[in-house]
């Protein structure tokens, strides 16, 4: 895969988001960051006189064709790097073709920690990043009674499982834990909303994702629930869903997440312009399309330097690079390869954004096996 820095040919790499199934409410937005990266990129110049040219194909949310299409992109494409995944369950299919064929996945979404690959530079939020500062605001905010709720796949229940030791750690309880299937319709949310309605927990702990995040929503405001007394609370709720949803059925509900439109910093404020300038001033941003843009810009940093596409080179340079994103400056974590980032608790307001209530005072290492379990919550501050 080395060019001569003599050529002109165009540095090409893979994308895999799911522009149709039940997850392109998300990916589609993902996507977008991706290629909002790379034609910014390209304008400059692209990298050492050579353009970067995506690969793009869609999974359509279905888990085993991220696999298939990775192949694809690395064995008939030519392809080394690809930018791409949501779920953890299309991350854990893409896994063992770049180990296999030595590619390298640069992946822009939170997840539930414990994993560490030699072929995998992980960008989202872990647990330590988002769970435990959410726990402790919880708690101290709305009480100690927590229902959980989730997409029944790899993520939430791995994450409600660290979630509940969290909860435990600090004297509260889970008095109900339901799953829904992926792609699940609307209707199937009544039954769990009239459970929670009975229960009457202090907060309700979601990790639904896909079009599931709108209908949950939708379902607690069918129910008359109130925010304010009960909220629902999430690591996975972002803009996208929130407008999807409306603006009124959001409003008043939580999410933890390193990023959101509305953060105050000029970066962020520049890169939202230049977004919106393409997709639409009613275009929102969200952690997942922040994640997506900036891991194209620290590969693209990378691989000036490196002048490579070689898996081993572009790894071992890109540990320890930091990067001016639009929620900060971020960095790779020369240790685990995983995204040091900030860590933030918004509520989402009748415009569809979310007013910052908490953020870090700078980025929280990551922490991808909670080796450090519980350190982190310190280090936030009310804003």
């Amino acid at each position: 895969m080395t060019k001569s820095s003599l050529t002109s040919e165009p540095w090409r790499v893979g994308v895999l988001f799911s522009r149709t199934g039940f997850m392109s409410v998300i990916e589609e937005t993902q996507l977008r960051g991706t290629l909002v990266a790379i034609d910014e990129i390209n304008e400059r110049g692209g990298i050492n006189g050579r353009p970067i040219e995506p690969i793009i194909y869609d999974p359509g949310s279905d888990t085993r064709t991220y696999g298939h299409l990775a192949k694809r992109l690395m064995v008939e494409d030519g392809v080394s790097t690809i930018f791409g995944c949501y779920t953890s369950s299309s991350r854990k299919a893409v896994l063992p073709v770049v180990e296999r064929l030595n590619g390298l996945l640069w992946y822009p979404t939170l997840y539930e920690g414990f994993e560490f690959s030699p072929n995998v530079i992980y960008s989202g939020a872990t647990p330590n990043q988002n769970s435990s500062q959410l726990c402790s605001f919880l708690m101290k905010l709305y009480g100690k009674r927590f229902f959980f709720i989730g997409s029944d796949y790899i993520y939430p229940r791995s994450s409600n499982r660290i979630m509940r030791e969290m909860v435990a750690k600090r004297g509260g309880s889970v008095v109900g834990e339901r799953y829904v299937r992926l792609g699940a319709s609307r209707l199937e949310f009544a039954p769990v909303m009239q459970e929670i309605k009975r229960l009457k927990p202090d907060v309700i702990f979601s990790t639904v994702v896909g079009d599931g995040t709108i209908y949950l929503y939708q379902a607690y405001a069918d129910m008359g629930l109130d925010p304010k007394v009960m909220p629902i609370a999430s690591l996975t709720t972002c803009e996208a869903e929130i407008s999807a949803m409306g603006h009124d059925v959001g409003e008043g509900h939580l999410t933890a997440a390193p990023y959101f439109q509305g953060i105050g910093n000029a970066s962020n404020e520049a890169f939202v312009v230049r977004y919106q300038k393409r997709y639409g001033t009613h275009a929102p941003t969200n952690m997942c399309l922040e994640a997506s843009y900036f891991q194209v810009n620290v590969f693209a940093q990378t691989l000036e330097q490196a002048n490579s596409l070689e898996t081993p080179m572009l790894r071992s340079m890109v540990m320890g690079s930091d990067f001016d994103a639009p929620q900060g400056n971020v960095s790779i974590n020369a240790f685990w390869g995983h995204a040091d980032l900030w860590s933030r608790i918004g509520r989402a307001n009748r415009n569809g954004q979310f007013d910052i209530l908490l953020e870090s005072k700078s980025t929280v290492k990551a922490d991808p096996f909670l080796i450090g379990h519980g350190r982190s919550a310190g280090q936030a501050s009310q804003a």
